[in-house]
């Protein structure tokens, strides 16, 4: 695999960006990288752009130096684009590419089909955050790097215990942890601490989820009113579509989560066989066989049916 001087060539400006309400693995792939530049590559002038960073990844390094907008005067040599799917999920820094003289794209989704004019795409890989690594020097990688790029591994491989960690990717965590880490407060800081309001919105979704297709698919959601009571936002709602897959006997499970009436940003998880980034990608959606999203337009009785619908037929 190409190594990350390779990828960059001659290149003297990069904005590094990742996908739209950027998550755990996009936050650590693009500051892993992000760092790794500032301190080892000078003579490059490196941005970084990513929406919303949540107060929870406060403790990796530099983060403040992260930018929400993109600049319109900005032109840069290289356009190096991490855990993003498609063109249209890059947000603000996407105005880049039809300027940067190259786009790089990093990444790990199956359903990615390669927008960039290079592009490394490993589906095999645990997350966007270990395909980066593996482009790095392990020896100029620091303290600094190594807390961004592991918090990125755990996020997306459920601390190490999805079926997407495989042997390279604990030999790389290792490697991480080597580095002096404090990876259990990063696990825990960033995994599984939560806020008051998001235990009570958890145990409000898990109180009404229901059963679908046998007992085969669970089905949570929140709702307009449950936004307003709570006091809660998207992000608040992290890693409960992780918590129902966890109930006993289900093949698969669907959180929706109400951006405005009537559209419902979709998460999908799977266990056994069944194939949920087939099931997004039908909605316009993407993922991994095991974890993909999309968005649905419709009443959450009308969007239920669609993805129950589709959810029968991969099961079939």
């Amino acid at each position: 695999m190409a190594k990350i001087d390779e990828l960059l060539g001659n290149a003297v400006t990069v904005a590094i960006a990742g996908h739209i309400s950027p998550d755990g693995d996009c936050v650590g792939s693009c500051m892993g990288m992000y760092l790794y530049l500032k301190k080892n590559r000078p003579d490059i002038q490196a941005d970084i752009y990513l929406e919303e960073v949540r107060d929870v990844f406060n403790y990796i390094a530099c983060v403040e130096e992260v930018k929400a907008q993109a600049d319109p005067e900005k032109v840069y040599d290289c356009l190096l684009v991490s855990d993003t799917s498609s063109p249209d999920r890059i947000g603000a820094a996407g105005k880049y590419l039809d300027t940067a003289r190259e786009v790089v794209c990093i990444d790990h989704h199956i359903t990615n089909e390669g927008f960039g004019g290079k592009n490394v795409i490993n589906a095999r890989a645990s997350s966007a955050s270990e395909v980066v690594c593996g482009l790095l020097d392990t020896e100029r990688i620091d303290k600094d790097m190594a807390t961004a790029l592991y918090t990125g591994i755990i996020h997306d491989s459920g601390v190490l215990q999805y079926s997407n960690t495989s042997p390279d990717t604990l030999r790389m965590a290792a490697m991480l942890i080597d580095k002096g880490i404090h990876f259990s407060e990063i696990i825990d800081r960033s995994f599984y601490e939560k806020t008051f309001a998001q235990n009570r919105i958890l145990g409000k979704v898990l109180e009404t989820a229901q059963m679908y297709l046998g007992g085969q698919v669970i089905v949570g959601a929140v709702y307009p009113e449950d936004v307003t009571y709570y006091g809660i936002d998207k992000k608040d709602t992290d890693g409960i579509v992780s918590q129902l897959r966890l109930t006993r006997g289900i093949k698969a499970a669907v959180f929706l989560y109400p951006l405005e009436k009537d559209v419902f940003k979709v998460s999908l998880r799977a266990n056994g066989n069944t194939d949920v980034s087939k099931v997004a990608s039908v909605f316009g959606g993407g993922g991994h066989i095991k974890a993909a999203g999309c968005t649905l337009y419709g009443s959450a009785k009308e969007v239920k049916e669609k993805l129950l619908e589709e959810l029968a037929k991969q099961m079939d």
